[in-house]
């Protein structure tokens, strides 16, 4: 819904509402591949395919693999791979088993390691420049259920940011050598 205010081609679909006058469609159809759906309604599934909108169902994720999916999505949005990218990742396309606390959830969503792996694929183009999470409602579900949805969230955050399920090390890391003094490095927050 709320990209459809974003949209060039839907311009002309958009109620005239108080307060969203300064909103003006941005980006194109052609710039749009949305990975993991299921329980498309009608309108949506409508827009997809009149405006040839780049998508991956689960069963398609389920057919060809995360990695398939996003080589192909990566190449529809951006072919020879220099444009910066925003990732919009509503905690919604994950399974809500991992999830609980959104107001929408169907079950056979990604799996947390999907999930990571779209971050780290995207991540790992070094163009990623803005990154959205939406669909967290705190209001929703008790606190166990809340954490798990926070903590799965972090994870996607952390994929996104670099961290790496392999590990990783600080720039500039060497291995310490025996009697070498260890300095820490201090980080003051005021």
């Amino acid at each position: 819904m709320p990209l459809s205010f974003l949209v060039k081609e839907l311009e002309s679909c958009l109620p005239t509402m108080p307060g969203f006058d300064n909103i003006k469609p941005c980006i194109s159809a052609k710039d749009i591949a949305y990975i993991g759906l299921r329980d498309v309604d009608p309108g949506e599934r409508y827009i997809i395919e009149q405006h040839d909108i780049c998508c991956f169902s689960m069963q398609e994720v389920d057919k060809y693999g995360i990695k398939e999916v996003m080589e192909r999505a990566l190449q529809a949005v951006d072919p020879r791979g220099e444009r910066m990218i925003h990732l919009s990742f509503d905690v919604d396309a994950l399974d809500p088993t991992l999830t609980p606390c959104t107001g929408t959830p169907v079950h056979g969503g990604l799996s947390l390691r999907e999930g990571s792996y779209i971050a780290e694929e995207l991540a790992n183009t070094g163009r990623l420049s803005v990154v959205d999470i939406a669909e967290v409602n705190p209001n929703l579900g008790n606190k166990l259920e809340l954490d798990k949805t926070v903590s799965m969230t972090m994870e996607i955050i952390q994929r996104c940011f670099g961290h790496r399920r392999q590990g990783n090390y600080p720039k500039g890391y060497d291995i310490p050598r025996p009697g070498e003094k260890i300095s820490t490095p201090t980080v003051k927050v005021n």
